[in-house]
């Protein structure tokens, strides 16, 4: 009987390990892939691109356009679908500047807001 508690008592703990390395790992893995796109979009931003030259080089790099806004309904139909648990910043931000692109890139969205000058002025990632 000690035995088997034993073994039982090495396989909780077993599996207890197991699932604390895959939670780590993929909470580090989302930090990463997150902080990479972030980084991408900061880079860029700090040129700051028109609208038509932003959606040139990231088609260039494979990423597509999927929506554009320029109206609070258009807005509202785009976060609907695509926001995610990111709706309320993105509609705060979206409310800000006037013109609202979204981009897919691999398995993150970008949503970027760009002025009246059609300038970009933020973004957010949103995952997929």
């Amino acid at each position: 009987m000690k035995r088997f508690w034993m073994l039982a008592g090495a396989f909780v703990l077993t599996v207890a390990a197991l699932t604390l390395a895959m939670l780590l790992g993929s909470a580090s893995f989302d930090f990463r892939r997150y902080s990479q796109h972030e980084g991408r979009l900061r880079r860029v931003m700090r040129e700051e691109p028109t609208a038509e030259r932003l959606t040139r080089g990231l088609a260039d790099e494979g990423t597509t356009l999927v929506a554009s806004a320029e109206t609070p309904e258009a807005v509202e139909r785009v976060v609907a679908a695509r926001g995610g648990r990111k709706a309320g910043e993105i509609r705060e931000k979206a409310r800000r500047f006037p013109r609202l692109r979204v981009f897919r890139a691999a398995d993150m969205l970008y949503f970027v807001y760009f002025d009246e000058d059609g300038v970009m002025r933020d973004f957010t990632c949103v995952s997929r």
